[in-house]
């Protein structure tokens, strides 16, 4: 099991910026990917942002989806089982709940793990 504790969402104008951090706690060691999904309100969850682990190929994939790049950026502390979402230039759009996820390959068959979710709000 992997828990979450999320963090840093809010209101804001659009145009600003907020930061997103969550940190996992549990059988982290078996986390491969850390992500970012986002459900706006009447809609689906959808994919914000995504992070591996660095392996022996070289450094972390990241993805975002294409209505937050250049705009929005994800790290991670790995050492510290976090994951951040560094948001700019905020648009009323990006008004949702965000939620952390993890992926693990601890099994056989992977799981997925969500966090409680944080209320992000852009609105003038």
């Amino acid at each position: 099991q992997v828990h979450f504790v999320e963090s840093g969402g809010g209101l804001m104008q659009p145009g600003g910026s907020l930061r997103l951090s969550c940190a996992a706690s549990g059988d982290t060691i078996c986390i491969s990917a850390m992500a970012w999904y986002r459900q706006p309100p009447g809609k689906e969850r959808e994919l914000v942002a995504r992070m591996t682990n660095s392996g022996f190929a070289g450094a972390a994939i990241i993805n975002y989806t294409a209505s937050v790049k250049g705009r929005f950026t994800i790290s991670r502390d790995v050492a510290r089982n976090m994951v951040f979402l560094q948001m700019n230039s905020l648009k009323p759009e990006d008004t949702a709940a965000y939620y952390c996820n993890a992926e693990t390959d601890c099994t056989a068959d992977g799981r997925n793990y969500w966090g409680q979710g944080t209320q992000v709000t852009v609105s003038s």
